[in-house]
């Protein structure tokens, strides 16, 4: 019983960061979660008497079971309906998954990836795992792990801001377009966008969305002042501005009764990226933490 205890004390105090791991590889929480469960399961089996590094040997299982995932994802992200979107982690979960400086822009950089250079740009360059050590976890030579890592970095960087948005200003930002596409103020919405901003929305094929991505300052115009025009006052809800996978944002309900995460990718002072995401089977996170979090507007009786 002692030892069973050992384990599970020493698993949990990795738990957080496995998590993280698996959530970055494979872009969905609830995956992510599955594959820690599994990865506890081989760790409550294995002989631990030999394992002198437990963290080494988790975050190895972890990696190596996200890439079995990650087959069987793409074929089908092949037959998905619409945009694909990472499952949008909310800072305010205070889980530990958010503590890295990855982005939901930089995750979308991720996807062009192979797996193996993913898993390298990751552990090496991301969670700081020696090279050494992802070579045994990829079994790949130490020379191959680090061409691996470095062409993957060089397809990251350029999806990197080259000035991080303060927290206070990327909130007043996200307010203002809030408040101005749902209205379709065309005039605000011109002073907050860019020139080349783009909108992608994942509705996974279960809620209305747009099915590809809506690139041009001009097109988003016309396209947020005919939504204004065909659902009226009132059609949205903030019901939260949040922190999105390092980007300032919202969640929201919509018509229909259908919540929604909004995240903006901000450069210079203007909105460059529009992620909304609507599919429900990817807000379940979501939509758990806003149905513990007391309507300030009920009356106890």
């Amino acid at each position: 019983m002692r030892q069973a205890d050992d384990a599970t004390v020493i698993f949990e105090t990795h738990r957080a960061r496995l998590l993280r791991i698996a959530y970055r590889m494979l872009g969905s929480r609830s995956e992510a979660e599955d594959i820690v469960q599994n990865a506890w399961l081989r760790w409550v089996g294995a002989d631990r008497s030999g394992i002198a590094a437990p963290y080494s040997f988790l975050a190895r299982v972890v990696t190596r079971l996200c890439l079995d995932e990650m087959k069987s994802a793409r074929a089908r992200r092949e037959t998905y309906v619409g945009a694909w979107l990472p499952e949008p982690l909310v800072e305010a979960e205070d889980d530990g998954v958010d503590e890295d400086d990855l982005t939901l822009t930089l995750m979308m950089a991720l996807e062009r990836l192979s797996p193996l250079e993913r898993a390298a740009f990751l552990l090496h360059d991301v969670f700081g795992v020696p090279l050494g050590e992802v070579a045994d976890t990829l079994d790949r030579e130490a020379a191959a792990v680090r061409q691996l890592a470095v062409r993957a970095r060089r397809n990251v960087q350029a999806a990197r801001p080259r000035f991080p948005i303060e927290r206070k200003e990327g909130e007043r930002i996200a307010r203002a377009f809030f408040a101005a596409s749902t209205s379709g103020d065309t005039a605000t919405l011109r002073t907050l966008l860019a020139e080349n901003a783009v909108l992608r929305s994942d509705g996974g094929g279960k809620v209305l969305a747009f099915i590809n991505p809506i690139a041009g300052l001009d097109r988003l115009l016309r396209m947020f002042e005919g939504v204004r025009r065909k659902w009226g006052e009132g059609w949205a809800q903030m019901l939260e501005p949040v922190w999105i996978d390092g980007l300032p944002g919202y969640v929201s309900r919509e018509r229909g009764d259908v919540i929604q995460t909004t995240a903006l990718a901000i450069e210079d002072g203007q909105i460059t990226e529009i992620y909304i995401t609507r599919n429900p089977d990817k807000l379940r996170h979501v939509a758990q933490a806003l149905a513990a979090v007391p309507d300030p507007t009920s009356r106890t009786q």
